[in-house]
């Protein structure tokens, strides 16, 4: 099999993704690294289209956490904007493999509103045929990231990779497993109350 004979898969997120080094840590895999550090689910909005372009065969979304840290937005403000993410993202490429990672912990001072997220986004998942890799049982220890995990209860180091790897590799076979959409999804409308 040729490398282009493989499946693309896009990593979509902040500094995490980014400094994630996929084609090292996930050697059988094609990938293309679209993270971008200190990015919010507004600024994923905002470059879509390069998304888009890129026709990947899978995509792997982690956004949300700059915007608790940096931005002070709301729970809600991540949810709706992660919702309309996928949902674009369902419309433009129907035929596209979704993996929503939960938004991975950190300081425990951000938990209410980081696990506030993360209920209603593993909830709205199945909307817009997406699969839902809850990260945080793995990287966590109690209300905070684990220590052993980062250096500065932010950012992963090289073995908060692997602990996060170790939880990637089953999912995305895992998302292998279901076949992708065959039709292209109408828009729908989010529901503002469960927002």
């Amino acid at each position: 099999m040729t490398e282009n004979d493989r499946e693309l898969v896009l990593f979509l997120g902040d500094s995490i993704t980014e400094g994630g080094s996929w084609d090292q840590r996930l050697p059988n895999e094609r990938t293309l690294n679209q993270g971008i550090g200190g990015d919010t689910t507004d600024g994923v909005l905002a470059r879509i289209d390069s998304v888009v372009a890129a026709a990947p065969d899978v995509i792997v979304l982690l956004i949300g956490t700059n915007d608790f840290g940096n931005h002070r937005k709301s729970a809600e403000h991540v949810v709706r904007n992660v919702e309309t993410i996928l949902v674009t993202l369902r419309r433009e490429l129907p035929g596209v493999r979704l993996l929503l990672v939960s938004i991975l912990p950190r300081q425990a001072d951000h938990t209410p509103r980081i696990e506030e997220a993360n209920r209603h986004l593993r909830q709205f998942v199945a909307t817009c045929h997406a699969q839902y890799l809850d990260a945080w049982p793995a990287l966590a220890d109690g209300d905070h990231l684990s220590e052993k995990y980062t250096e500065d209860g932010l950012h992963l180091n090289d073995e908060g990779y692997r602990a996060y790897v170790d939880e990637l590799v089953p999912a995305l076979e895992r998302l292998r497993g279901l076949p992708p959409m065959s039709r292209s999804m109408t828009a729908i409308e989010v529901d503002e109350a469960s927002a």
